[in-house]
């Protein structure tokens, strides 16, 4: 049933035979030719459509300058098209909700990297190593009893 391993050649030829391939990623699009994928950052969720396009972004059916009218998160939502090198190549629309803008755009920068990855699979070892696949886990911690937040107490007052 099992055979006996007496020399590394042997150890090596059963170590190569037992080692699963690499998974396969290959490209999700619906029925519109569109890649679709869920960002998510604190409370905020983000919708992300992805298809061939020039570049144009709308945000819960605006402008993204007209949503994210801060230049930091512009250029937060625009890194994953920045680093694929596909900031005119793609029309991106994107519904968002929950938590405050911060947290929607980085949302919007998970679900935009997630979706290009989907439309174009070679383009996950671009953007693996930059953290944009990543989720962050980072949401508020909850209130304690018996404190006043989540960890200040009350004012101590000795008479």
């Amino acid at each position: 049933m099992t055979e006996t391993i007496s020399s590394l050649a042997d150890l090596k030829s059963a170590t190569s035979e037992a080692q699963p391939s690499a998974p396969v990623h290959v490209q999700k699009l619906d029925k519109l030719g569109r890649a679709y994928a869920t960002g998510k950052r604190k409370n905020a969720v983000a919708r992300v459509w992805l298809k061939r396009g020039t570049g144009k972004i709308t945000v819960n059916t605006r402008a993204l300058e007209v949503y994210f009218a801060r230049p930091v998160l512009r250029m937060l939502l625009n890194q994953p098209l920045v680093v694929a090198k596909r900031q005119t190549q793609y029309d991106v629309m994107i519904t968002c909700a929950g938590g405050g803008l911060s947290g929607q755009a980085g949302a919007v920068r998970h679900g935009i990297a997630k979706a290009l990855t989907y439309f174009e699979p070679d383009l996950r070892a671009v953007l693996k190593p930059e953290g944009f696949l990543t989720r962050d886990p980072r949401v508020v911690e909850r209130k304690k009893f018996g404190k006043k937040k989540a960890r200040r107490s009350f004012q101590f007052s000795k008479r």
